[in-house]
């Protein structure tokens, strides 16, 4: 076991360096991802499907929420909660006008309808094929993730995100894949 110094070290490098790699990508090439992912991983029929709105140069997943939306899937966004908690989620249809989160998110405003998701699109900063992920490190998402047994979670990156390995911890909640650009990666069995 990795002491808590020495991994919050870790995971400030490893998020330094795929920063540094992300920062030249074309968040366009979420259209890629989307088509992927509605391909090879799509979510079952009824599922109702937590997204992200991007931030910066994060890839955008708009193009695969719209699709998701078309194909009658609810959607939801988060909403970011006081730190230490776990994510809500609300729902968000394509024209539906954003609040401004905590942190330079986007989410949806207060009176939207809250729900509870069954299939969740992640963000994050760094992954490995054995569904490590890296955010930004806030912690919610780990902290969500358990929250929602039998829920499927699929990280969203552009494939040069990846690392070997993904400095985690026994409170790092694994995913289920990746999509990428490239295409999806089914990760080892997750544990959460």
């Amino acid at each position: 076991m990795t002491c808590p110094v020495l991994l919050a070290e870790l995971k400030a490098e490893a998020r330094r360096l795929v920063l540094a790699r992300r920062a030249s990508q074309d968040p366009a090439l979420g259209a890629q991802l989307a088509a992927r992912l509605l391909r090879d991983a799509p979510p079952p029929a009824g599922a109702t499907i937590a997204g992200f709105w991007p931030m910066g140069p994060e890839i955008d997943i708009r193009p695969l929420l719209h699709a998701l939306h078309d194909r009658g899937h609810p959607i939801a966004l988060p909403v970011t909660p006081r730190r230490g908690q776990p994510l809500a989620f609300r729902r968000w249809q394509p024209g539906d006008a954003l609040a401004c989160g905590p942190m330079g998110t986007s989410q949806p405003g207060p009176d939207a309808e809250p729900l509870t998701p069954t299939f969740l699109l992640v963000p994050l900063l760094a992954f490995d094929r054995a569904g490590r992920r890296l955010g930004y490190g806030g912690g919610y998402y780990d902290r969500t993730l358990p929250t929602l047994p039998g829920a499927t979670a699929i990280g969203c990156a552009y494939a040069i995100q990846e690392l070997d390995e993904v400095p985690a911890g026994p409170d790092d909640a694994r995913l289920d894949a990746i999509a990428t650009e490239q295409g999806v990666i089914r990760c080892g069995a997750a544990s959460r």
